[in-house]
């Protein structure tokens, strides 16, 4: 299957995604409302709660926004190259776990029902730390097959 039917068979099937998905596959979060599903031989994400799917949705595209000039992006765009988006994603819910007093490895949805109970709107939240997650947040390195460069 192409990337293109892929796209359109995942966008059909799936009209209430995962707005974290790539921190739920990544393994740095995870989420009570979510339910992994197989399409075309790879793995999605399926929130099963509207009302998470909802939160998420608005506070997913602030953290993108807040954290253009950390990510050295100019504009925001609705969907960032998958290192970037992994940043903003597995980053800034580790900063909002620590400013909410969670966990390491938070689950989603009652992180973000925290964070709204603390802080009364979106605008309130202390971006510059939710930044400071996102841009000291490292991507794992893959490991090479034989150990690496220079061995068999």
């Amino acid at each position: 299957m192409d990337e293109n039917e892929y796209r359109r068979v995942a966008g059909n099937y799936d009209p209430q995604h995962c707005h974290f998905a790539r921190a739920i596959l990544m393994r740095c979060a995870g989420c009570n409302c979510s339910q992994r599903v197989l399409i075309a031989e790879r793995e999605a994400v399926h929130c099963m709660s509207p009302a998470g799917n909802a939160r998420c949705g608005t506070l997913l595209p602030m953290m993108r926004e807040k954290a253009l000039f950390a990510l050295g992006l100019a504009h925001a765009a609705p969907q960032l190259p998958h290192g970037k988006e992994v940043k903003v994603e597995c980053g800034g819910l580790g900063a909002l776990a620590r400013l909410a007093g969670r966990e390491a490895l938070p689950d989603i949805d009652s992180l973000l029902q925290a964070v709204e109970a603390i802080y009364d709107t979106p605008d309130a939240i202390q971006w510059e730390e939710v930044v400071r997650g996102i841009s000291h947040y490292t991507l794992r390195r893959r490991s090479r097959p034989g150990g690496g460069p220079g061995h068999p």
